[in-house]
């Protein structure tokens, strides 16, 4: 096995991995709803849970970037993609500040990630 398969392997697990933890996340805010009395202190543990599955899930995009890189490699015979460069290739094209701020804004915005933030939140002002 060359090292664009354990490079795939590796960055697949971890892909799957995000996923998971954005689960969690999920399951964590419809706990605070449950268990938090209080109205404000619950929709603000929701914007910060809401803003953390988004944190995730652009993390978890770079990853399926970088996977879709090594893919095409790997169909290719190895062609177009040199090895452990995850990190490298993102540095290149690392958007700073707001550029930064605006890529998470628009995770928490995708239907997979939004849902259930709007609904939770509803719930907690008129409960």
């Amino acid at each position: 096995m060359n090292a664009l398969h354990h490079e795939w392997l590796a960055l697949q697990a971890q892909h799957e991995r995000y996923e998971g933890l954005a689960l969690v996340v999920k399951l964590l805010a419809f706990t605070a709803l449950v268990i938090v009395p209080d109205n404000g202190l619950v929709l603000a543990l929701l914007a910060l849970l809401w803003l953390q599955e988004a944190v995730l899930k652009t993390f978890q995009g770079r990853l399926g970037e970088r996977l879709l890189v090594v893919e095409a490699a790997v169909k290719s015979g190895g062609e177009g993609a040199v090895p452990m460069q995850l990190h490298s290739d993102w540095l290149t094209r690392r958007p700073r500040g707001a550029g930064l701020v605006t890529q998470y804004l628009k995770s928490a915005l995708r239907p997979t990630v939004a849902l259930p933030y709007p609904v939770l939140m509803l719930l907690a002002v008129v409960a």
